[in-house]
C-alpha cells in the first residue's frame, strides 16, 4: 500500500483501472470506494480526496474513457492511404468498444447522479460520440480525396451510422460478447462502404 501522505503518480488512472477490474471481476454491485481503493492498493480516503463521491468518480471514469476514445478516433487521420478503409475503421471501432467495458457502461447508466454529472461534462464540451463521429467523417473525407472511397459516398452518414452502431453495441452487449460485436461492425462496414 502507498504510504500515507506520499503522492501517488497518475492517481486518477490508477483508480479508474482499479474500478474497471472490480466491476469486471465482481460486478457493478461490488463497486464501492473502499473496493476501488483496496484494488488500487492505496489509502481508503484517496478516492474522496480526488472526487466528491462515488457517483462523481463513475461519471469521471466514463468521461475519461470517452475522451480516450475520441483521441483514438482522431488518430485515424494518420492512417489515410494505409491498409484498407474498412480495416482502419474496424480497428478503431473495436478499440472504442474495448475502451468502455459493458459493466462500466451499465454501472454509469444505473447511477442517476453519475448520469447527471456525465451529462454536465458532455454539455461543457467533454469529447464523446460527436467528437468520434467528426473524426470518422474527417478520415472518410480524406480517403475520398485520395480516391479510396467513391466520390458518391456520404462520409458524414457513414460516420453517423458507425458511431450509432458502436453506441448501440456499448449499451446492449453483454460481457464476453466481443466476437458478436466484431461481426456486427464488419457487416455494417461491408454495407456502408459498398457505395
Amino acid at each position: 500500500m502507498s504510504p500515507r501522505g506520499v503522492a501517488i503518480p497518475d492517481v486518477r488512472e490508477r483508480l479508474f483501472e482499479a474500478a474497471e477490474r472490480v466491476v469486471a471481476r465482481d460486478g457493478a454491485a461490488a463497486l464501492t470506494s473502499r473496493a476501488v481503493t483496496a484494488e488500487a492498493d492505496c489509502g481508503k480516503g484517496v478516492l474522496h480526496t480526488h472526487f466528491a463521491g462515488l457517483d462523481e468518480f463513475v461519471a469521471e471514469l466514463v468521461l475519461d474513457r470517452f475522451a480516450r476514445s475520441a483521441h483514438q478516433a482522431q488518430a485515424l487521420e494518420a492512417r489515410v492511404g494505409q491498409a484498407t478503409v474498412a480495416h482502419n475503421l474496424r480497428e478503431v471501432a473495436l478499440a472504442l468498444m474495448d475502451a468502455l467495458p459493458p459493466a462500466v457502461v451499465g454501472l454509469a447508466m444505473t447511477c442517476p447522479a453519475a448520469v447527471l454529472h456525465a451529462r454536465e461534462g458532455l454539455r461543457s464540451g467533454a469529447p464523446a460520440f460527436d467528437a468520434i463521429q467528426q473524426a470518422f467523417t474527417v478520415y472518410l473525407q480524406a480517403e475520398q480525396r485520395g480516391g479510396r472511397l467513391p466520390d458518391a459516398a456520404d462520409s458524414a452518414t457513414i460516420a453517423l451510422a458507425l458511431v450509432g452502431t458502436i453506441h448501440h453495441l456499448l449499451m446492449t452487449r453483454a460481457p464476453g460478447r466481443a466476437e458478436a460485436a466484431k461481426v456486427t461492425v464488419e457487416r455494417l462496414l461491408a454495407v456502408l462502404l459498398r457505395s
